[in-house]
């Protein structure tokens, strides 16, 4: 019975790639995939961060799908006194590769963004995104409906698949608003820093051409993206809160992602002689609603961060993937960790 279903869903899979408007990838690790999560995130946290991501899930039930994504945001005007905003940049890339017929897409965007200094504490950002993307796939690896006889694959049966295109590109655009506040508040001793950040992204605004078949009715869905997401000292001692809620809605597809972080911050590090470095630990718990529990590890030394998350599927699907739904890493670099930082924003 078991293998029936993952034979049905592997098709149900192919079917729902070629037919349906097509939906994007996604990261566990959310609050560390900016680029992919608001444009307007580039500069806003650091003067100068890079990020790269790779995620793989869905091996029990077939040939694994695969995702990296790269990002690198700066900003232009860091060390311009009085100034009464922030203007930053970045580029960002993935790679994504699904199923047995190895559906890949691909994306470089490259990002502008402004950040109006409203006082010490808060900003109001704008951020735009223009890039190119390609998809291809290769058919002849595919296993289709038509070409099982009783129940039994034979190779032999042509598939019958006829595809318009097997390898496209296409122009992308986007464009986010955010708004973020940062209290400071001192020494580890202290703790009291609180920094929030909340925005609103909308992603393929010019919905681009997206399906193998048809190449004149089929589009990729707007994607609009919304998110809060907060780090909160818990003062007087060397703990702080990260809860965050995420929002993604596509077509008639919809998520929600939302939990929280505990760091415990085990050394702040010196703000002269950079004799000793700051290293912190985090654990996390957040749910994808109606599809998995996640379990987050992280770990943070000086200006470099990693993490592992892990998802538990917990949805109708989990009696074919046996409740392994898919493993993430991340690596960041970030120029406003360690004792060389100077930034208040």
């Amino acid at each position: 019975m078991k293998k029936n279903l993952r034979t049905l869903l592997l098709i149900f899979g192919s079917s729902v790639i070629f037919n349906a408007y097509c939906q994007d990838v996604h990261f566990s690790f959310a609050e560390y995939s900016n680029m992919n999560l608001n444009p307007a995130l580039a500069g806003a946290n650091s003067p100068m961060q890079g990020v790269i991501n790779y995620r793989n899930q869905w091996s029990s039930v077939g040939e694994p799908f695969q995702t990296i994504a790269a990002s690198f945001d700066g900003r232009f005007n860091e060390n311009k006194r009085n100034k009464s905003g922030i203007f930053a940049g970045g580029i960002s890339f993935y790679n994504d590769q699904a199923g047995d017929i190895r559906v890949s897409t691909s994306s470089v965007n490259l990002n502008l963004a402004y950040h109006l200094l409203i006082n010490d504490n808060n900003t109001i950002g704008l951020g735009i995104y223009g890039g190119f993307g390609q998809r291809s796939l290769n058919a002849a690896s595919g296993k289709w409906a038509t070409q099982y006889n009783n129940g039994s694959y034979d190779a032999s049966i042509n598939s019958g698949e006829v595809f318009s295109n097997t390898n496209f590109g296409f122009v992308d655009a986007g464009a986010g608003l955010l708004y973020t506040y940062n209290s400071g508040g001192g020494y580890m001793r202290q703790n009291k820093n609180t920094r929030i950040n909340a925005g609103l992204a909308f992603y393929h605004v010019n919905q681009p051409y997206f399906s193998f078949i048809s190449t004149n009715t089929e589009k990729l869905y707007m994607r609009i993206s919304g998110f809060a997401n907060a780090e909160i000292g818990i003062a007087n001692t060397s703990g702080s809160i990260l809860p965050g809620v995420y929002y993604h809605r596509q077509g008639n597809a919809q998520e929600i992602l939302l939990g929280a972080n505990y760091k415990i911050l085990m050394s702040e590090g010196s703000k002269v002689t950079g004799f000793n470095r700051p290293m912190a630990f985090y654990v996390g718990a957040f749910g994808r609603l109606k599809d998995a529990f996640i379990a987050k590890f992280m770990f943070e030394f000086d200006q470099f961060m990693t993490g592992v998350s892990y998802d538990v599927n917990m949805s109708s699907l989990n009696d074919v993937s046996r409740a392994r739904g898919g493993v993430e890493l991340f690596l960041r670099f970030n120029a406003s960790s360690g004792y060389r930082s100077k930034s208040r924003i």
